[in-house]
């Protein structure tokens, strides 16, 4: 398919709702990049080693809400940030949506909207899988969380920018492979590219905390 009608399908009524959806995560990214959010600004309540959980109301039995959180937890959420599985959901969704009205030669609305049923049940297990890698690597800072002298004293370089009420990300390089953080600058805004100390660690946000180090 040529870009040209690769454009036009995208903005097509059967495909604006994907198409929407898919822009929301790049622009969300995007301010990630720029340093405005970070992976925490979005998310789920997340609580017993990671898991996603939501309370229930009084007067109920919970059970409303035990199927929801296994189901959560059966598709990784709880375990990487929310935005991280929806960008994985809403990729496939659109190029799933695309794929079927174009060979289906559907420019209806509410016949599109009929097949993004289907298709999201599929995006959903699509990002099941592709996240897996993620889950493996989320569990992996938790435990260096857990045993965070490991970096503690550490020089990291600031990847994403930190300051004390936003979180950014740092490498620390241990044994020689990067390892990456979630920080919290405590004295300064730190920007991408300087260099910084690891100084604590702060279980409540599941960060470290950094502040400037220079080099001479």
């Amino acid at each position: 398919m040529p870009m040209t009608e690769l454009l036009q399908a995208a903005i097509s009524p059967p495909n604006l709702l994907p198409t929407s959806l898919l822009v929301f995560v790049l622009l969300y990214w995007l301010t990630v990049l720029l340093g405005l959010l970070d992976l925490k600004t979005v998310d789920l309540s997340v609580h017993d080693h990671g898991h996603a959980h939501f309370d229930s109301s009084p007067g109920h039995d919970g059970l409303g809400t035990g199927w929801l959180n296994g189901a959560l937890a059966f598709f990784n959420l709880g375990r990487i940030p929310l935005m991280i599985f929806l960008s994985f959901v809403f990729l496939p969704l659109w190029a799933g949506s695309i794929l079927a009205n174009y060979y289906t030669g559907n420019t209806s609305l509410l016949l599109g909207l009929a097949f993004l049923l289907p298709l999201f049940i599929g995006s959903l297990f699509v990002a099941k899988f592709l996240t897996l890698p993620f889950v493996q690597l989320f569990s992996a800072l938790e435990k260096d969380h857990d045993g965070g002298a490991v970096v503690l004293g550490k020089v990291c370089t600031v990847l994403l920018p930190a300051t004390a009420e936003r979180l950014g990300q740092a490498a620390v390089h241990i044994d020689g492979a990067p390892l990456m953080l979630n920080v919290r600058s405590l004295n300064a805004p730190l920007g991408k590219g300087e260099t910084a100390l690891v100084i604590d660690f702060d279980p409540a946000r599941k960060c470290y905390l950094i502040e400037p180090f220079a080099t001479h």
